[in-house]
C-alpha cells in the first residue's frame, strides 16, 4: 500500500484485513519508498515481491503515476496487479492510469464496504482465475 495519508492508509489497512486477503500488507508513504520496497533497497532488503500494489496518485517525492509507469514497464514487475486508489476523479489521470496498464482505478472516499468487495474481487480474478507464469520465471 503505497499513500502519504494516515487516515486514508488506515481505511484501506482495516480494507484489506476485513477482506481476510491472505498476504500481509506492506505500507509506504511516497513514491520513491515504493521503487526502493520493489528493488528490496535499503530497510526494505527483505521485502518479498508484492501481490498486489495499492498506489495513490499524490505522494510525495515521486507521483503515482511516475511509479505505475516504472512498475509496469519493468520486466519483472509489470505483471503485478496494480490497483490505484486516489482522490482525483480527473479524467486525464484516469487515462494516464490506465495507459500505464492500471489494472483498476478507485476513487476516494470510497465505500468501505464496497472496498472489501473490489479487494476481495481482484484477489479472486488475479489470483485464482488469471494463470500467471511462476514468479521465478517472470521476464
Amino acid at each position: 500500500m503505497a499513500d502519504d495519508s494516515p487516515s486514508d492508509m488506515a481505511i484501506a489497512q482495516e480494507a484489506v484485513k476485513s477482506s481476510q486477503f491472505l498476504n500481509r500488507p506492506h505500507t509506504v508513504t511516497n513514491g520513491e519508498e515504493v521503487l526502493a520496497f520493489l528493488r528490496r533497497e535499503g530497510r526494505y532488503a527483505d521485502a518479498p515481491v508484492p501481490d498486489l500494489i495499492l498506489l495513490d496518485l499524490n505522494m510525495p517525492r515521486k507521483g503515482g503515476l511516475e511509479v505505475l509507469a516504472e512498475i509496469k514497464s519493468h520486466p519483472q514487475w509489470k505483471l503485478i496487479p496494480v490497483i490505484v486508489l486516489t482522490a482525483s476523479q480527473a479524467e486525464r489521470d484516469v487515462a494516464a492510469a490506465y495507459g500505464h496498464h492500471a489494472n483498476c482505478y478507485i476513487v476516494k472516499p470510497v465505500d468501505f464496504d464496497r472496498f472489501i468487495e473490489v479487494v476481495q474481487f481482484i484477489e479472486n480474478f488475479w489470483f485464482n482465475i488469471v494463470k500467471l507464469p511462476p514468479k521465478n520465471t517472470l521476464l
